[in-house]
């Protein structure tokens, strides 16, 4: 079954604490820890309720949120191959009667699938500005996930807005330098930011990685949360991101590279 399920380089990981299996590519595309803190982060109905994940990619996030939540959740994935694998994946975990997966632009998605139709959205948008030529990378499908060149910022955060109800919630992840950037977007577009929460990557250094939710038509309230650093002085992963990762000492691991 899984000699039929793979394609090219593709594997088959483990995301253990959920008991689901994910495809990744290392030549196409596979998830990283920023994923991971998103889909951990973000505001999700518990018992029922419609989601949704902009900039899918292969579709891990859905497969985490998956365990969180029986909302309905549509996956949206503008490349056709990242796109495949994540339905693939979702297929083969037997979840096609909770994620669907739409091979579609994120700009004006709302139209296609409903304004103001949704409890929660999460995001996890290209991080460079398509001019930062040096940081370009040479296979396209990792062009098109990390840089702006299929859409911006500004245009993630408006789908995002476009596709909540009023008191509905969006979740970012994103670099900390762009902070005043998604702060003027979000507001832009109704968002109010609530919670902000710094990534490090261990004590003494700078941030490098930003989640913030915001809540549509939300009143000014923001809460800074406490800092999160992944490393610890020797190298080795913090307790929090170590139980992010691999679960906590009575549960199995959240990931896993394939055998």
């Amino acid at each position: 079954m899984e000699t039929n399920l793979l394609r090219g380089d593709e594997r088959l990981d483990y995301l253990l604490a959920e008991e689901l299996r994910i495809i990744q590519s290392p030549s196409v595309f596979s998830f990283s820890l920023d994923a991971v803190l998103l889909a951990r982060f973000a505001y999700m109905p518990i018992r029922s309720g419609k989601v949704v994940d902009l900039c899918a990619g292969n579709g891990a996030i859905p497969l985490f949120l998956s365990a969180r939540t029986n909302a309905e959740i549509t996956a949206v994935e503008i490349q056709e191959q990242l796109a495949d694998m994540a339905e693939r994946s979702i297929a083969y975990n037997g979840l096609d009667q909770q994620i669907r997966v739409l091979c579609d632009d994120v700009i004006g998605i709302a139209a296609k699938i409903g304004t103001e139709k949704y409890d929660a959205v999460t995001c996890n948008p290209p991080y460079f500005k398509a001019n930062e030529q040096s940081d370009r990378n040479v296979l396209e499908p990792l062009t098109i996930a990390r840089h702006e060149v299929k859409l911006t910022l500004d245009q993630a955060v408006r789908s995002a807005s476009e596709l909540l109800k009023q008191g509905g919630k969006a979740a970012f992840v994103h670099r900390p330098g762009r902070l005043l950037d998604i702060i003027t977007a979000m507001r832009a577009n109704r968002l109010e930011p609530k919670r902000i929460r710094f990534v490090y990557p261990k004590e003494g250094k700078e941030a490098n990685t930003l989640l913030i939710e915001g809540m549509k038509d939300g009143k000014p309230d923001v809460k800074i949360l406490p800092p999160l650093f992944v490393y610890q002085a020797d190298g080795t992963y913090t307790d929090e991101v170590r139980e992010l990762l691999y679960g906590s000492e009575d549960g199995p691991s959240v990931l896993r590279p394939g055998m």
